[in-house]
């Protein structure tokens, strides 16, 4: 899939904005807070129906706009054009169309337009707690299998159920005989998604390592590994032996929602061996294999947004992951940056189609 044509209306500092953009690379340029960002929020709205940096979709709404537009038109695989349309009106429920066609629900869009970005705030996936590291696994696996996002939704309304009837039974009420039947829902929908993340981690992490090493030039030696209960044992057991803890607590203390993610850097946890730029570098070589992984599924190139890469990384780092993403394993790119010189410097003589854009307080002009 192909981004063709952006149009915003009211988005962030934007009031009415359309540019056409380049199929191979596209390049934001400006000061800090002149918007650049904002654009890549965009075209992850038209993707994933969110942002990635703010989750209250209201607060994308143009300062004391009654709403906000983004469009999009795409240029798919065949030839035909898919036109995308994600409306945010204050008090009102999210519209999201294709076509002029409406969505049931957000998840059927989910996979339409895989895309993978790299932004300064994915440093949470290492200070941030475990849910962080769970919600890339379920961005990621979701984008290109749809049963696995179905029964995500299943299980985390059923561990709700659970939890608040763990409550009851603290107090003395509530039926025991329903606890039985939601951890058997719990294990209906929480063995396939444990089963779909091994496979994801498995398949990942060698992509993941070689990444890392074309990145670090070889100079660190970087593990990922995925961590469950139900690596060891089935949900049902684990479900049984905890109950007393969980009723002491009054939540469902294990099950895939305390699953983690293990980052290490030469045999040490990346959070506290590894230097700013060591860890920048892992997770760029983390989101460049999750773009491997939703090439070979989806069997459609993603849009790869790369926002303000300088940041953490030495001048080697940067060259050595332009000359991966500028190769033919990559299509379309979108990239943030403070100047347009190094980004000139950086695609200049490189033979590809790219498009320099200066940014500025919510106008947006080629270079």
């Amino acid at each position: 899939m192909l981004l063709r044509k952006l149009s915003l209306i009211n988005f962030r500092n934007y009031e009415e904005l359309e540019i056409e953009c380049s199929e191979r690379i596209n390049c934001f340029t400006g000061s800090n807070g002149s918007g650049k960002t904002n654009l890549l929020e965009a075209i992850h709205y038209l993707a994933l129906c969110k942002s990635f940096l703010n989750p209250a979709d209201t607060q994308n709404i143009r300062f004391d706009a009654p709403f906000f537009v983004v469009q999009g038109e795409f240029t798919r695989p065949d030839g035909e054009t898919d036109n995308i349309y994600c409306g945010v009106k204050r008090g009102q429920k999210k519209v999201f169309k294709r076509n002029g066609k409406d969505y049931e629900r957000l998840s059927d869009h989910i996979g339409l337009i895989p895309l993978v970005v790299v932004n300064p705030a994915d440093g949470v996936l290492i200070s941030g707690g475990s849910e962080e590291r769970r919600r890339f696994m379920d961005s990621v696996i979701a984008q290109y299998n749809r049963a696995y996002l179905d029964h995500l939704i299943a299980y985390n309304r059923v561990l709700s159920q659970r939890n608040a009837l763990l409550k009851l039974l603290a107090k003395g009420q509530g039926d025991v005989s329903t606890l039985e039947i939601l951890n058997l829902q719990l294990v209906q929908y929480g063995e396939p998604i444990h089963k779909m993340r091994l496979e994801f981690v498995e398949r990942i992490q060698p992509v993941f390592q070689n990444y890392y090493n074309l990145l670090s030039d070889g100079k660190e030696s970087v593990t990922l590994s995925y961590h469950s209960a139900l690596n060891s044992d089935t949900f049902g057991t684990i479900l049984t032996q905890t109950f007393n803890k969980d009723l002491a607590l009054e939540y469902t203390t294990a099950g895939i929602h305390r699953d983690d993610l293990n980052f290490e850097i030469s045999g040490h946890p990346l959070r506290k061996s590894g230097s700013q730029g060591q860890q920048k570098t892992y997770l760029i070589a983390l989101k460049l294999a999750e773009y491997r992984v939703l090439d070979e599924e989806t069997k459609r190139k993603p849009m790869l947004l790369l926002d303000d890469i300088h940041d953490k990384l030495d001048a080697d780092r940067v060259y050595r992951l332009m000359e991966l993403v500028c190769s033919d394993d990559f299509g379309q790119l979108f990239i943030t940056d403070t100047g347009s010189g190094r980004m000139n410097v950086l695609f200049k003589g490189r033979g590809l189609p790219y498009r320099m854009y200066e940014v500025s307080q919510g106008t947006v002009k080629i270079i």
